[in-house]
């Protein structure tokens, strides 16, 4: 009775292995019209009671049609030599039965059971026949392609066992593992497994893993020659360069593919466009991002963190600073240069007096002094015509009486201007005129011989001529204020042709403020290629087109 028990307990827990969750292994399971043939070795152990045969090793065989996927009928037969266990008379056993099989694919193999008949056959010691009822319950293993490894349990009920004198029951229990190949029906060949059987593939070689097309070829969604399946991030961008696992590479970890950055060795903390190369947004060479001083003016030097230097302390930058030795204290204008409200030569950082007449002369502080230096009797401070020849007799401003020493019609004595070059022609006041033309009050003239150096704001030495007699008829007429307006023709970027032009309009009054012009006096304006003069289809009208002009502004004020 404990002998049957123990069967019984084999015979469950294989039972509950069908219905145990998926585990690691895959096994082949079969498909409708397949037929199975395969040979197995078995151990048999017979009910000791009843049967009274020592437990052997013998071979076996079978043979089984799938009617569907998972029903499948079969013929099984072995034979085993063994003896009587109380005699040890030899004893041959042959069985031979069929069954009908349900199979369940799960990642543990293809689990199956069923039940059946057989005829068990003994010659020897005994030559009688007994019928059983067999279970059956065991698991198929996938070799690839049509074989596969059983292990198969199989508990065999005589009802009526002939061995012996009275008829009893008998439990017979066996083990078997053997191999099964798989004919006629089934999926078709598949080498490199890929769900494309053989003969439909393409791409017989395809590497485990990836995803194929119906023709079995494997498929790059993504375009970046690593394979669907294989491929750990598909949706990687065109042009992207990847690594092994189809992922896309950054080395300058901009945030911008190799591949699709066009500057892959971008420096650390620098900040790119789309195409993955760095900004500068205020052109000071040092890349946003890195830049700490992100709004430098144009033209300004700057250290190796983009901030501006000023290397006199006045408050504008090196670079823009046009008097970059100026001493500490002065007090500049915008263009870094110390101011002289009283033109006496004197910087009004150290002036002493900053409101001397004008024309006084100074002593080192700034202040005037009584001098006479052309010895006509008119103090220097009072004297208008420093320079009279000696003996000359003057007026009460030191002035030759009717004296035109520049013959422009204008007597010494009110000329303004006393130097005037010939031809030239002038106000009131004997200095050359800017917006009066044969009686005509103009609103704005072009400075023609005004020139720069190519593509700069650098003045030629050719201008300063044109820019004296601007300076002088500016001074003549202190209630005169005037907007420069820069041009330039159309070649280049609106942008730059903008600024350029406005750096000109800057070099100008930065001239005329060296003259003695007050800057308040002075507007500059850059129009870059806005209003044209000419064609810029041709290099003359391009060069009309490169100009200065003056456009005069409200009238008033006082001083230079």
């Amino acid at each position: 009775m404990k002998d049957f028990r123990v069967r019984i307990s084999i015979l469950a827990a294989t039972a509950l292995g069908l219905l145990s969750p998926p585990s690691v292994l895959t096994g082949q399971s079969g498909e409708k019209g397949q037929i199975e043939i395969g040979a197995f070795g078995v151990y048999s152990s017979y009910d000791k009671n009843n049967i009274g045969l020592a437990p052997k090793f013998g071979a076996g065989a079978w043979v089984g049609y799938y009617i569907t996927k998972m029903f499948k009928i079969e013929a099984l037969g072995d034979f085993t030599e063994t003896t009587v266990d109380s005699t040890g008379t030899e004893v041959r056993v042959a069985r031979f039965g069929g069954a009908v099989l349900a199979h369940k694919a799960t990642p543990l193999g293809t689990l199956y059971g069923g039940v059946g008949f057989e005829r068990i056959v003994y010659r020897g010691a005994n030559s009688v026949d007994d019928n059983a009822g067999i279970a059956i319950l065991g698991d198929r293993l996938s070799l690839g392609g049509r074989a596969a490894i059983r292990l198969e349990g199989r508990l065999s009920y005589v009802p009526n066992t002939t061995l012996t004198v009275a008829s009893q029951s008998a439990l017979n229990m066996s083990g078997a593992i053997g191999v099964s190949v798989f004919a006629f029906g089934g999926p078709p060949r598949d080498y490199d497994m890929d769900g494309v059987g053989n003969n439909d593939d393409d791409c017989p070689n395809t590497q485990a893993g990836a995803l194929v097309n119906d023709r079995g070829c494997p498929t790059d969604g993504d375009g970046d020659e690593v394979f669907d399946g294989l491929d750990q991030c598909p949706d990687t961008p065109a042009g992207a360069s990847v690594d092994e696992a189809g992922c896309p590479n950054d080395t300058d970890n901009d945030g911008v593919l190799d591949g699709i950055d066009v500057c892959p060795n971008t420096p650390d903390g620098a900040l790119v466009d789309e195409t993955g190369c760095p900004t500068d947004a205020d052109a000071d060479g040092v890349l946003d991002g890195i830049d700490q001083c992100s709004d430098t003016p144009a033209g300004a030097e700057v250290d190796s963190v983009g901030c501006p230097l000023d290397s006199d302390a006045d408050g504008v930058f090196d670079g823009i600073d046009q008097c970059p030795g100026t001493p500490r204290g002065t007090v500049v204008n915008d263009l870094g240069c110390p101011l002289d409200t009283d033109g006496d030569g004197i910087p009004d950082g150290s002036d002493a007096c900053p409101d001397t007449p004008e024309g006084a002369q100074v002593d080192m502080r700034g202040c005037a002094v009584d001098l006479d230096s052309d010895a006509d009797g008119v103090a220097d401070s009072l004297d208008e015509c420093p320079d009279t020849a000696p003996g000359a007799v003057v007026n009460s401003l030191g002035c030759a009486l009717q004296a035109d020493r520049d013959g422009d019609g204008i007597p010494d004595s009110r000329d303004r201007c006393p130097d005037t070059a010939p031809g030239e022609n002038v106000d009131a006041v004997g200095c050359p005129q800017l917006f009066d033309a044969e009686g005509v009050r103009r609103t704005s003239m072009i400075l023609f011989g005004v020139t720069f150096e190519t593509s700069r704001s650098a003045l030629t030495s050719a201008s300063n001529a044109a820019l004296d007699r601007v300076a002088e008829s500016l001074l003549a007429n202190p209630e005169i204020r005037v907007e420069i307006g820069g041009h330039t023709d159309a070649t280049g970027s609106a942008a730059i042709n903008r600024r350029l032009s406005l750096q000109r309009a800057q070099s100008v009054k930065a001239y005329l403020v060296r003259k003695g012009v007050r800057p308040d006096r002075l507007e500059t304006v850059g129009y870059g290629l806005d209003n044209p003069i000419a064609t810029n289809d041709t290099e003359e009208g391009r060069r009309e087109n490169r100009r200065v002009e003056l456009k005069l502004l409200e009238e008033g004020g006082a001083g230079n």
